[in-house]
């Protein structure tokens, strides 16, 4: 590998926003077999997604269905404030077209642009401006193609396809409501990112309404600009306040009936379902989330019966596509039950303890397709393997094949299935009818300039998953190297995965000189409910399994354990923090991103899942936690070098907790960095940030372990 490639990483890295751009994703099949639709920018380094149609019937060809730019005329996409929030809660960095809605026929698609609304023709590929009050957000088509619904400054719209008639069925009461919108936690925690779904008959509409006046306000300035008055955010901390949810049926004749459920003692809004199968459903959960129910919704009272009840000790897992109805009235979900997380319909159990259900993908007549990975007492466990599966009656029948990270899109009798592969770059994307491929969909993401060497292991008594990697040059004989630790580490952040682009900023690092480890200890996904769940109470574990890791990788690699480091961002950031503060004795460095570190300031449905109240168990609170009212930063502790890093626009994990760390080192005589970074979210999209941001870290590590 050259030098100028070397140099070259951080800035294809970041321009290519992770290689992702010119990548096809968000992939739908019509119910009869003839067209797929999904997005894709043009380019590798292009950041407006296009939505393009794969058609199958007759010759197989793409064909683009909307462009962004000619849609605008040219023009710079402009953002709303609440089109922000919600690409930020989504994680989107991307441009252009970035979601998109259908009928059920996939015959006409809905989008929105710069706040303003658009209709595609998928058929006959034309795209068109539909009049509409802005800023439009979140646009949905009826099932029947004859009228769109979406939301603009809080109140639920419906207008016709043709731009007639539009209207709204809910407006805003009072400062603080929104119609059709989700609120933070439900977007950010609960992996419901809408708030109104249509009736199949598309005569009415669930639509939920959250109230956020009861949330405490925080206030977000930005220090390079302060003629600007700072931002004004409803976060729900935990122990604090959440926004108020209800869920109210509204009919195209302006009719109004509310849906009611005990939502004291089950606030959570957190599923919802409604198909041509059975009545609408809702999974809603207790605030400690060790309780939920399945309502089944009356449509002409708005009454609710309990369906099915789950209860968990510790707490219970939300995951895609659970729960449904089959098409025969079963209901359908993904279960902790004996040990493992399988898949019920109706009243039967149809998989077990080898499997680890993941997500529940399609619905079929005869059968379900759900993504797993390989459960705690799998015969041959596949290190960072995850699968498609169809279960039914008869089985399991595992439908990838070879190593790697898969998922499936079905309707039908066809089938995309994206595969992620150790041995290259990027998503392969086939097509299938029938389990016989079709047709393949062409990724136009650029090539990585260099190449991952994972070698997927396990370390330790407790097996942990773990990949290594050292630098492409290295021999056998060369003698120990520099150790850095490149975690997650925590929950619904699976790190250690058998694909090659997971690993790109990880061997750039080994490229620098460093034997680099990544470690999924307990709270990480992939292997069990218990795995999982023994962080109750306890997320410092995390960090002995990092240590365990470590230790366990000694005698097999090149391993200097006298010049450790750690980074991470996130739960990464904190682990990487509670790495440096709590076992110096380890660790000799470590770059600290965007952490936790005060657990009172993040939100109740991520905090109170895993420590429940702070006003119940204050002591957990501060165990957990890198920082406290009078410090927990002890003076006696050897001093690691320590970089903090943190957007000041971060509105997820605010500056708050670094500058609290940073005010408790200080406090404590510890020299430490501070590298704040102006305009920047929770997220690193602006390239110059992102390439930057690498190179100061390797020169910090290096620095700090005193390498060359």
């Amino acid at each position: 590998m050259t030098s100028r490639q070397q140099l070259s990483f951080p800035r294809q890295y970041a321009r290519t926003q992770r290689y992702s751009l010119g990548a096809p994703r968000a992939f739908t099949v019509s119910p009869d077999g003839r067209r797929v639709v999904f997005l894709r920018s043009p380019g590798g380094t292009q950041r407006a997604h296009h939505l393009w149609v794969l058609d199958l019937d007759g010759e197989v060809r793409e064909r683009p269905a909307a462009d962004p730019g000619a849609l605008l005329g040219g023009a710079e996409e402009e953002l709303s404030e609440e089109e922000r929030a919600r690409r930020e809660r989504s994680r989107e960095g991307a441009g252009g077209i970035v979601a998109y809605a259908v009928d059920a026929a996939v015959e006409l698609a809905v989008f929105a642009l710069s706040g303003r609304l658009f209709a595609a023709e998928l058929r006959a590929g034309t795209a068109r401006e539909l009049p509409a009050r802005g800023p439009v957000i979140d646009p949905r088509p009826s099932p029947d193609g004859r009228h769109v619904a979406y939301v603009a400054q809080g109140s639920l719209r419906v207008t016709g396809a043709g731009g007639e008639g539009d209207r709204a069925l809910a407006e805003p009461e009072e400062a603080g409501v929104t119609y059709g919108l989700a609120e933070f936690v439900a977007a950010e925690e609960m992996g419901r990112p809408r708030g109104f779904w249509w009736a199949p008959e598309s005569d009415r509409l669930l639509v939920a309404r959250a109230d956020d006046s009861a949330v405490q306000r925080w206030w977000i300035p930005d220090p390079a600009h302060p003629d600007r008055a700072p931002a004004e955010v409803a976060y729900p901390a935990a122990g604090t306040a959440n926004a108020e949810v209800r869920l109210f049926l509204l009919g195209l004749d302006r009719s109004r009936t509310e849906v009611g459920w005990d939502r004291a003692r089950y606030p959570y809004l957190a599923r919802v379902h409604w198909s041509s199968a059975g009545a609408p459903l809702l999974l809603v959960q207790s605030r400690d989330q060790r309780t939920q129910l399945y309502l089944a919704v009356d449509t002409e009272s708005g009454t609710t019966r309990t369906v099915h009840v789950d209860e968990d000790p510790d707490w219970l897992e939300l995951l895609a596509g659970s729960p449904a109805w089959a098409p025969d009235g079963r209901l359908v979900r993904i279960a902790d039950e004996g040990g493992a997380r399988v898949l019920a319909v109706g009243d039967r159990t149809l998989t077990g303890a080898p499997t680890h259900l993941r997500a529940i993908l399609d619905i079929g007549d005869n059968d379900v397709l759900v993504q797993a990975s390989a459960g705690e007492e799998a015969r041959d466990p596949e290190i960072g393997e995850i699968h498609v599966y169809r279960v039914n009656e008869l089985g399991v029948e595992r439908l990838s094949e070879g190593p790697g990270v898969h998922t499936a899109v079905r309707c039908g009798a066809v089938t995309v299935l994206a595969s992620a592969r150790p041995g290259s770059p990027g998503w392969e994307v086939r097509v299938l009818r029938d389990g016989k491929q079709v047709a393949g969909i062409a990724s136009y993401a650029e090539t990585p300039v260099l190449s991952p060497r994972p070698a997927l292991t396990e370390s330790g008594p407790h097996r942990i998953p773990c990949a290594v990697l050292l630098p492409s040059t290295y021999e056998e004989g060369d003698g120990p190297l520099p150790v850095l630790l490149d975690p997650y580490g925590g929950p619904h952040g699976q790190r250690v995965v058998a694909a090659h682009n997971a690993y790109l900023t990880s061997q750039w690092f080994a490229e620098q000189g460093f034997a680099v480890i990544v470690a999924d200890g307990r709270g990480a996904p992939g292997r069990s409910p218990a795995w999982e769940k023994a962080i109750r109470d306890r997320l410092t574990l995390a960090l002995d399994d990092q240590v365990e890791a470590l230790h366990g990788l000694a005698d097999r690699f090149p391993l200097d354990l006298e010049r450790v480091a750690i980074r991470g961002w996130s739960f990464g950031g904190y682990l990487a923090g509670l790495a440096a503060l709590r076992r110096p004795d380890v660790f000799h460095a470590a770059v600290v991103g965007a952490p936790l570190t005060d657990q009172r300031l993040y939100d109740t449905h991520y905090m109170e899942r895993y420590l429940g109240l702070p006003q119940e168990a204050p002591e957990v609170y501060e165990a957990n936690s890198l920082v406290w009212d009078d410090g927990l930063v002890d003076p006696q502790e050897p001093a690691r070098p320590m970089m903090l890093v943190h957007g000041l626009a971060d509105d997820n994990v605010v500056v708050a907790h670094t500058l609290r760390l940073s005010s408790a080192l200080l406090a404590a005589g510890r020299p430490h960095e501070v590298l704040p970074l102006t305009g920047v979210t929770h997220m690193t999209p602006q390239e110059q940030v992102a390439e930057n941001l690498l190179l100061l870290q390797v020169d910090f590590l290096k620095r700090s372990l005193g390498m060359a």
